[in-house]
């Protein structure tokens, strides 16, 4: 099961980075997240204001792909601050369950996702740095309502 959630981690990276440019601080912008899941994180615009995320993240002894649809905006007159919001959907899986719960299994989820955050990108060197508030829901699996995921991404922006 890791193996085949690997492979798709990896195609979505290469769908995400294969689209034509736009006129942004950058087109596609790879890195690290750092929160309370951890992975990799791929923002790509597919036009001005609107871009794809794709996060691989891990979490609870599992992992988790979460394709994202987002807005971007300027935020406070500042060329290179942004908010960004959108929603996306989410699907992988726990080896056991959250060390607050009694029994410890595994669980396939999917459930639907939204995003609010800012970022910054450097004019000085090719550095995106972002935070954002990303809750969760899951519909399938292990159910629930997730909003403690907040993350800090930092990503090399390709320009």
């Amino acid at each position: 099961m890791r193996k085949k959630l690997v492979f798709v981690a990896a195609m979505l990276l290469a769908w995400c980075v294969s689209f034509q440019s736009n006129a942004q601080d950058y087109r596609t912008a790879l890195g690290l997240r750092l929160g309370s899941s951890t992975g990799i994180s791929v923002k790509h615009f597919i036009r001005p204001g609107t871009a794809l995320e794709g996060l691989f993240t891990t979490r609870w002894d599992g992992a988790m792909i979460t394709g994202l649809y987002e807005g971007v905006s300027m935020a406070f007159q500042e060329p290179n601050l942004a908010w960004y919001f959108g929603g996306g959907a989410h699907i992988g899986f726990w080896d056991s369950t959250p060390h607050w719960r009694d029994n410890s299994d595994s669980h396939s989820v999917f459930g639907l996702d939204l995003i609010l955050g800012m970022e910054y990108t450097f004019d000085e060197a090719p550095l995106n740095l972002a935070f954002d508030w990303k809750p969760a829901i899951n519909l399938i699996g292990y159910q629930g309502f997730w909003a403690d995921e907040f993350a800090l991404s930092i990503r090399f922006a390709f320009k």
